[in-house]
Formats: structure tokens, C-alpha cells, sequence
């Protein structure tokens, strides 16, 4: 695995990048590097696809229902992590989005490997022999979570705007301008009609149909 230190990365995105609505911060976020921190050693990867959800007018959000000792960190202040485990098989990775007593968040769905790749694929069980073993590393929310260690346990309600916490996210000076596609969501049944997939145009590691990536 690459050693490395947070100070090669830009400034970890401040809470005011996440007090607006959703549909802002999905494709403010792309481009962005997600930094899982332990010990001295690094994980880094590209966010390149998310999903808004809107809160309490969102049926496909967890906070349609209402607050929930589950659901709590979207009803929170923004920038925090909320994560869930799913058809009891992956955990997913989401931030809160908008004011404190406001619902909202941004699911991350896939991530560009930059640094730790070895590690990431120990996590998977995979090896990185060819293209495609790479981009099975993180392509999908539940691979994204299992190549960073992400659980419930371990980061539920971990604040994503602190440079000192273990899991973190940092602007990028120096990406280029990207086209942003926005589709309609996967994966789910209810508003799944809601264009609020975005993605970052042509990259490898977006998950679901490529015919949207041109």
C-alpha cells in the first residue's frame, strides 16, 4: 500500500459545503477525494457517482418515515456520515445535507482508487490483475464501503468535514473541469424516475448502465 500523508490533499470540505439542498451538493461533490486515515497510512479515491435524497418529500429517502433512532444523522447538522446496512449483505456510505432539523443527504455510490488500491482490494478479496478486476474495487456503494472499511459501527454519525477524524472529504485544486450527467437513480423502486444521479460523464467506475456515460 502507498504511505501518505492528508497534507497531499486540498482542504477537507468545511460544513457549509453541505448545509444546501441536495441536488447542489451531489454534483458539487464529484471530482472530490473521499480519505480513509489509518495510522499513518492512506485510502483515496475519486467520488465520481452520487444520489440525492431529498428528506421527507422523498419516498425513496430513509428519512421519508420520519426520525428514527436509525435515521438520526440525516435529521442532524450537515456534513455528517450516516451509514446503513442493506439486504443484509453491504453497508452504504451517505452525508447529511441541509440544517439541523432538515433531512437530506447524498448516497456515494462509486469512487476512483488514487491511493491504497493494494489495501482496497485485500478488503474486497480481490486481485488487480487486469481492468476490470480494478474497477470492481469500488464501482457500487456496497464495494465503495467494503474497500474502505466502512460500517455502521465504525462510522455512523462521524463528522466528514473534520481533517482529524479517520474518514473525511477533500477538495481537489487541481481536477480539470468535468461534464456532470445527471440520470435517474438505480438500484431502487420508488422515485426512481428522479434525476438525481450524478455522475461524472465517460469514467470507468461508474456503476450501472454505461449507454448514459457518452
Amino acid at each position: 500500500m502507498t504511505t501518505a500523508t492528508t497534507s497531499q490533499f486540498g482542504k477537507a470540505l468545511g460544513r457549509d459545503f453541505f448545509d444546501r439542498d441536495p441536488r447542489k451538493v451531489g454534483p458539487a461533490l464529484l471530482g472530490k477525494i473521499l480519505v480513509r486515515r489509518e495510522r499513518r497510512k492512506v485510502l483515496a479515491a475519486r467520488i465520481v457517482e452520487v444520489e440525492a435524497y431529498l428528506g421527507s418529500d422523498d419516498e425513496a429517502a430513509h428519512s421519508f418515515v420520519g426520525r428514527t433512532a436509525r435515521n438520526a444523522v440525516l435529521f442532524g447538522p450537515p456534513g455528517f456520515a450516516y451509514v446503513y446496512f442493506i439486504y443484509g449483505n453491504h453497508y452504504c456510505l451517505n452525508v447529511s445535507c441541509l440544517p439541523d432539523g432538515i433531512p437530506g443527504g447524498i448516497l456515494f455510490r462509486s469512487v476512483e482508487p488514487l491511493l491504497g488500491t493494494e489495501r482496497m482490494a485485500e478488503a474486497r478479496g480481490l486481485s488487480l490483475e487486469g481492468e476490470r478486476s480494478l474497477r470492481l474495487l469500488t464501482s457500487g456503494p456496497g464495494r465503495l464501503a467494503e474497500a474502505f472499511g466502512i460500517t455502521r459501527a465504525r462510522d455512523n454519525g462521524k463528522d466528514l468535514t473534520d481533517p482529524r477524524s479517520d474518514l473525511f472529504i477533500v477538495a481537489d485544486a487541481d481536477f480539470p473541469r468535468v461534464r456532470v450527467l445527471a440520470t435517474r437513480r438505480i438500484g431502487i423502486t420508488k422515485a426512481a424516475e428522479m434525476p438525481l444521479r450524478y455522475v461524472i460523464a465517460r469514467n470507468r467506475f461508474v456503476s450501472g448502465p454505461k449507454n448514459l456515460l457518452s
